[in-house]
């Protein structure tokens, strides 16, 4: 296959990419904001992304938002209960009921090159299925404690190539990998 599927992705220092209960909150504390006004490479990142795949949970938190983030990308949200998709969205959001290995080949024959995977539990079954590339985390010093995973149990041990670390002034460590696939 020659489609790319890509997480970008940010983690407190202990690994969790939310509370308990979804809150996100912590990732937008006034200390954290770069002095130069940088996004941490995400706006050139999405640039490269013909679609977001996520799941419902992660969609529904989007949702929340004041604005809808990824106005110019395609965003397909796994789910196999009915979802909802408002009004607003439709034409932008699509509800997709395949596995990541039935979904992938069917996006890469639909012309498209590059997938952003977002969403624990999107990101783990991507990770089962042997389908996720690269693996970018963008570390933020805090331990929330208790919360979301970003890996949880994804069932099988994977060796990562590291790519390249950058640290950021207000204390965040990005670090890029390459997943490693026995062949």
């Amino acid at each position: 296959m020659s489609i790319k599927c890509s997480v970008y992705i940010a983690a407190s220092v202990d690994g969790f990419i939310a509370r308990p209960d979804g809150d996100i909150d912590w990732l937008h504390k006034p200390e954290y904001a770069e002095s130069d006004g940088g996004d941490f490479g995400y706006d050139d990142f999405v640039k490269s992304v013909d679609i977001l795949v996520m799941g419902s949970a992660s969609f529904k938190k989007v949702q929340s938002f004041s604005q809808w983030p990824y106005e110019q990308t395609p965003v397909i949200v796994l789910s196999h209960r009915d979802l909802e998709i408002p009004s607003h969205l439709r034409g932008k959001v699509k509800a997709e009921t395949l596995a990541p290995g039935e979904l992938v080949p069917q996006l890469e024959r639909e012309g498209a090159r590059h997938l952003y995977i977002d969403g624990g539990k999107t990101i783990q079954s991507f990770l089962q299925a042997g389908l996720l590339n690269e693996i970018t985390i963008t570390q933020i010093p805090i331990l929330l404690g208790d919360g979301i995973p970003l890996f949880g149990s994804i069932e099988v041990e994977l060796p990562l190539l590291h790519r390249r670390t950058k640290s950021f002034g207000n204390g965040f460590l990005q670090t890029k990998y390459e997943v490693v696939y026995a062949t």
